[in-house]
């Protein structure tokens, strides 16, 4: 019996270890896709050229924090894509629902374009129950250069990685909403 002993313990732990390795992959969601035909609708362009992260949301992991200073990168709870091509394909389809009469693009769309390049330096959710999502934005609209910082916090409904990645696409949504608000008062 005691030959078994061994065995029996060393299958134990093989299956409690191989239970904290399952990963969770999160994307953040699309918004639904207007009735408009953008093609069709277009009088303005706009190029989405980039959407930039700091290293440490660039990894695989989600991120949170934990105090002032400390954040920790998720090992089990993962992107599915890298981040900054989630935020980029988001704030193109949330800008193309909200700005009717323009053409919204990940790829160049010719010289008379407006470009958006924006730098997030915050998206991560907090020990105290709030994402954030932080950075700025540099519009290029007719050879006019205009820049604005955003810091959003919003409080999630439940605790969770599911409700962490669901209220940051909300946070996120909300900016592309405040952007759009910004083109739409442009000459």
């Amino acid at each position: 019996m005691k030959k078994w002993l061994p065995v029996a313990l060393a299958c134990l732990l093989s299956a409690c270890s191989s239970s904290s390795d399952n990963k969770t992959y999160y994307q953040l969601p699309l918004p639904q896709a207007g009735v408009q035909s953008t093609a069709s609708q277009g009088r303005h362009l706009l190029w989405v050229e980039q959407v930039s992260i700091p290293d440490y949301l660039a990894g695989n992991g989600v991120v949170y924090q934990t105090s002032d200073v400390q954040y920790v990168i998720a090992n089990n709870n993962l992107w599915a894509s890298p981040l900054d091509q989630q935020l980029r394909t988001t704030l193109v389809a949330n800008l193309s629902n909200q700005l009717p009469g323009w053409v919204v693009a990940s790829q160049p769309l010719g010289s008379d374009q407006d470009t958006l390049n924006v730098n997030v330096s915050g998206f991560h959710g907090r020990y105290d129950g709030k994402v954030i999502v932080s950075g700025e934005w540099l519009l290029n609209h007719q050879g006019q250069l205009i820049k604005r910082p955003f810091h959003i916090e919003v409080k999630q409904q439940q605790d969770g990685y599911d409700e962490m990645v669901k209220t940051l696409a909300q946070a996120w949504s909300q900016e592309a909403s405040a952007i759009a608000q910004s083109m739409n008062r442009l000459p």
